[in-house]
């Protein structure tokens, strides 16, 4: 994309202490099957970018299809559901979501996620805000269109910001869900609530099995929690809106408390897990995350910027975190890996939402090439 691209300088603003809860439990490591990735000096970086689909509006949550021939995406305002080709030349409305609602800030449509056996059950899940809450549902998808809509889990509460809102499977074919903590500070440190939380659960939507506290509670302390992706050696990494100190990367490990309310960022408070990294909140405000040739791509909205973090396959120690294209594009919403070994990803805008400003329809989706 060339350097005549509008800039958008608008910027978000980002609006008691809970007693610590310290854990015990046996830690669920996942099994996978992918050769380790090693990083070293030469693993690559974004070389080139370019514009795949354009027209969107609010373009919240992408997921690809098992084979790699097309993803899904959805629009967060409008509860529109679309299928995009993998070089985006074909772009198709596949349905709506029933029964979602704004909350006139950060709630909406939001994640998306297909079953890895979607060949042969057609599952498509969501996550989105509805009368009384946020819920996470399934629907049919036969390749052509939506139906059969189904809630799987209610109760998860909303409010106009931190709704949270990421899905996704994991190596151990369980569905993952970030949720925020709905302005309630406390509730992230309650672990009966489903708010503040990275919750776990089956395809039918009960609790997976093994979770720590016979709950759909996965791990709990989170703010807003908006970016998660697994990577070769099955570990779940996650990003997280601070609230006026730090935005934070996290290793997430079944049962750790990660600090939100009584911290936020980095604190010596026994019980809490601190994160692998922070930012200022003017730098970061992260969403999505992907994780390609050893390194967890963050996009950023009110830092304006995709953050390339090197992780070691062999330890848990990250490297530098690296910017690109800061400010070139405006608000960064969803980074995906694009399947196959390609070294791709696809990263998207929002910058037609409150805080960004622009019109209906001026959203992007570009295509960003690892050398």
């Amino acid at each position: 994309m060339n350097s005549s691209t509008t800039r958008v300088r608008r910027r978000a603003a980002v609006v008691g202490a809970a007693a610590a809860l310290v854990v015990g439990v046996s830690q669920y490591v996942p099994s996978v099957s992918a050769a380790p990735v090693r990083p070293s000096a030469e693993d690559s970086e974004p070389k080139d970018i370019g514009t795949i689909s354009t027209g969107w509006t609010i373009p919240w949550g992408t997921y690809w299809m098992p084979d790699g021939s097309s993803a899904l995406v959805t629009e967060r305002d409008d509860f529109r559901v679309w299928k995009v080709s993998a070089d985006g030349s074909n772009k198709t409305q596949v349905g709506t979501v029933p029964e979602a609602q704004t909350t006139g800030g950060e709630g909406g449509l939001m994640g998306v996620a297909v079953d890895p056996d979607w060949a042969s059950n057609h599952y498509v899940y969501f996550m989105h805000t509805s009368s009384e809450g946020n819920r996470i549902a399934r629907m049919t998808y036969d390749g052509t269109k939506l139906s059969d809509y189904k809630a799987l889990l209610k109760g998860i509460k909303k409010n106009k910001y931190h709704n949270g809102g990421r899905l996704a499977f994991g190596p151990d074919g369980y569905l993952y869900a970030t949720t925020g903590e709905a302005q309630t500070p406390d509730l992230a440190q309650d672990k009966n609530s489903l708010n503040g939380k990275i919750l776990r659960m089956t395809r039918d939507g009960r609790p997976a099995p093994g979770n720590p506290f016979d709950n759909y509670v996965y791990s709990l302390g989170h703010r807003n929690p908006q970016g998660i992706a697994f990577d070769p050696q099955g570990r779940l990494w996650e990003a997280e809106l601070g609230n006026s100190s730090k935005d934070e990367l996290n290793l997430i490990k079944p049962g750790k408390n990660y600090g939100w309310p009584i911290c936020e960022g980095t604190c010596d408070t026994s019980g809490m897990t601190n994160p692998k990294k922070t930012w200022g909140v003017a730098e970061a405000s992260p969403s999505g995350v992907a994780v390609v040739d050893g390194a967890i791509y963050m996009a950023a909205l009110r830092g304006e910027r995709l953050w390339r973090i090197p992780i070691n396959a062999d330890n848990e120690d990250v490297g530098t975190a690296k910017a690109f294209y800061v400010g070139d594009y405006g608000r960064l919403r969803a980074v995906t890996a694009v399947p196959g070994g390609a070294k791709e990803l696809w990263l998207s805008t929002t910058n037609a939402d409150n805080n960004g400003g622009e019109p209906d329809g001026s959203d992007k989706i570009f295509k960003v090439t690892l050398g």
